[in-house]
């Protein structure tokens, strides 16, 4: 297979689809890739290192999209990619389409064949292609609350760990799973006071159990993240619904009861964001304020620490990348449904549930369109 690797053009985005590591193995299975000039060089993988792993380096995107029969990226595609994919093509990446109509009606259109990456699973049930870039969100959470909450920043000029006779901050953590959990295990590490909420019981035990009487775990209602978020210094939105968007759990009333300057990091805001006043944000320029409260809703926050995400993400996703391949996107699929739960859209019509039910279009049975 003729696999592409465009150089990612979303607001400071440094990440690569493919590592050098991964292109070799891709060679060594008789593969032929073709990887953008410069794709890599923000990730610190020079060109150097994918021509020695036997990639072909190319000038142009365009050259890329209109030859690769396999195109892997990072993110999403943004309006200029979609309108290069094509009828027979694989697109291999992060979608997150249900906040997204525009993409969804795009990569519709193009009649691609389109898996994304957070809606591969695995036979424990958890997303193997999410978690490790939910785990760099997680722990970068707390550094950017942390520096958002300084003055200049906008916030209300406090130390997340305070001093000797001055209290921490309150961090409120709300969604235990993987990016809440790795988000707790930094908040507490910097010495702040941190409450974690969430609905499942079964979730606060686990996390009671790693962290001891340092983590409050308080179960998930309205009312009370109605009463915390009055209360914190730095609220963590980590809420997940796999492939769906984000549940709305911090109104726009309860905004109004914040502390002036108090910060929210939304980390769900590639499915639409947990809070109501949530809107994507980029690197550049990473914060606005609502009502007194600085919102960082940066979605592609694993893009900041590009190396360390990129080398995470291909540990994740090579394996699957080999077996599209070697078997071709519908063998590949028909022999794996953990592999066919990534497929989102496919020749005109969408595969995944939730995405058709967010955007109240038709659904289609990947099994269906598989034979």
């Amino acid at each position: 297979m003729l696999v592409g690797v465009p150089k990612e053009i979303k607001d400071n985005e440094f990440r690569v689809g493919l590592t050098p590591g991964a292109v070799a193995e891709l060679v060594h299975h008789g593969h032929k890739v073709l990887v953008e000039n410069n794709a890599g060089v923000g990730a610190g993988l020079p060109d150097e290192e994918y021509a020695a792993a036997g990639a072909t380096l190319v000038g142009k995107p365009e050259d890329i999209f209109a030859r690769a029969e396999m195109i892997v990226k990072v993110k999403e595609p943004l309006a200029n990619e979609r309108r290069q994919l094509r009828a027979g093509q694989v697109l291999y990446t992060y979608l997150h389409l249900a906040p997204d109509l525009a993409q969804t009606k795009d990569l519709i259109a193009s009649g691609a064949t389109c898996i994304a990456y957070e809606t591969v699973t695995s036979p424990s049930g958890g997303l193997p292609l999410l978690t490790p870039m939910s785990e760099v969100a997680g722990r970068l959470a707390p550094q950017v609350g942390a520096h958002a909450l300084e003055k200049a920043q906008g916030g209300r000029g406090i130390l997340l760990g305070g001093v000797t006779g001055v209290p921490a901050a309150e961090v409120v953590v709300i969604g235990g799973g993987v990016s809440g959990a790795n988000a707790v295990t930094i908040a507490l590490g910097m010495g702040a006071n941190v409450t974690v909420v969430d609905k499942s019981n079964d979730t606060l035990r686990r996390l009671a159990a790693q962290f001891g009487t340092s983590l409050r775990t308080i179960y998930s209602t309205r009312a009370a993240i109605a009463d915390l978020v009055t209360r914190a210094d730095l609220v963590i939105g980590a809420v997940l619904v796999p492939g769906a968007a984000a549940p709305k759990l911090i109104t726009r009333a309860m905004l109004k009861t914040m502390k002036p300057g108090s910060v929210i990091v939304d980390i769900a805001i590639d499915q639409g964001g947990c809070c109501e006043t949530s809107k994507p944000t980029t690197h550049s320029d990473p914060t606005y304020v609502v009502d007194g409260v600085v919102h960082y809703c940066v979605a592609n926050m694993p893009g900041a620490v590009a190396r360390t995400s990129t080398f995470a993400l291909n540990n994740a996703t090579l394996p699957f990348a080999l077996a599209l391949a070697d078997k071709g996107w519908k063998q590949a699929l028909k022999d794996d449904p953990h592999l066919r739960n990534g497929l989102n859209v496919h020749a005109g019509k969408i595969t995944c549930p939730p995405v058709a039910e967010a955007h109240g279009l038709p659904y289609t049975p990947a099994e269906t369109l598989l034979g």
